[in-house]
């Protein structure tokens, strides 16, 4: 626990007595298409599971009966599907009101390629006054903008690609592998342009905001499954929602989310390891967390 802020954590895990659900923020995830309904649903989850206080999804409208039927704890609102399943520029207005009213706004998880989607995504990160993180398509959606551009933001923004996303927003080759140590060092200048924090994906994932370069050292091979990306982005998005600065609310969610794998892998073994268990284990983790931090500060 070196590299994080230890009075900061003692005070997100021990809440006042006389908390209500907004204290702790509304978190908007904005995601889902007709093949990845679930995706969003997993933010959702993990966003809950770490704190958050409200949580809301945004899904195109063909799929809102489906993701409203997996948790009764999520709030769900359905917006405008083009042919595709993905959202349509036509409920861009909508969007835009349902992220008013949001803390923190999460924008990929299962989004989707459709062309329609890059108009959306780039005015999201250009307009939105709220902390935004960026994941998955949406990263690809943002992919054919320069720094130089992409340095116009509304908010304060978090991107969470693995190396095949980071590599497309920097402009490589597509099909290229760069090396790990090049494509963090690249990764880190890109954060220091774009004005944002950049959680690079992978063994030992890297945390970079600009002027801090960090390592985390928790997680495993078994992590390795569709949707534990998803599932960060919800832990990183509760952090920000219950006013973690972004670079110690990446950092914190990195960690967490690697230690509860890590904790899912040695009771089911990695091999068998899916999002859904990351997300089974995060209450033991921060409990864990609470019990380890609370040595020397008063009851």
């Amino acid at each position: 626990m070196d590299h994080l802020d230890i009075p900061l954590l003692h005070k997100l895990l021990n809440r006042p007595r006389d908390s209500h659900k907004y204290d702790f923020g509304r978190v908007l995830v904005i995601g889902g298409s007709q093949s990845m309904a679930g995706a969003p649903v997993l933010a959702g989850k993990a966003a809950l599971r770490s704190g958050a206080g409200v949580v809301e999804l945004c899904v195109p409208d063909c799929v809102v009966s489906v993701v409203a039927g997996f948790d009764p704890c999520l709030i769900t609102h359905g917006l405008p599907s083009d042919d595709s399943g993905c959202f349509s520029p036509d409920g861009m207005q909508a969007l835009h009101a349902l992220a008013a009213r949001a803390d923190i706004v999460v924008c990929g998880p299962g989004l989707g390629r459709s062309p329609g989607l890059v108009p959306i995504v780039e005015a999201l990160w250009r307009e939105l006054p709220q902390s935004m993180l960026v994941d998955a398509d949406a990263l690809y959606a943002l992919s054919g903008l320069d720094a130089a551009t992409m340095a116009q933001h509304g908010g304060e923004r978090i991107l969470t690609p693995h190396a095949g996303e980071m590599s497309r927003l920097l402009g490589l080759k597509a099909g290229s592998k760069p090396d790990r140590s090049a494509l963090e060092q690249s990764a880190a200048e890109f954060a220091r342009q774009v004005g944002a924090v950049v959680v690079l994906k992978g063994q030992n994932s890297l945390v970079a905001d600009g002027e801090r370069l960090t390592h985390n050292a928790s997680g495993n091979p078994g992590m390795a499954t569709a949707g534990t990306g998803d599932v960060l982005s919800g832990i990183i998005a509760a952090l920000l929602a219950q006013q973690l600065p972004p670079a110690e609310a990446a950092r914190l969610g990195v960690w967490v989310h690697g230690l509860a794998g890590d904790a899912a892998a040695k009771a089911l073994g990695e091999l068998a390891l899916t999002a859904n268990d990351v997300i089974d284990f995060l209450p033991e983790i921060w409990q864990q967390l609470r019990l380890e931090t609370s040595a020397g500060f008063p009851a």
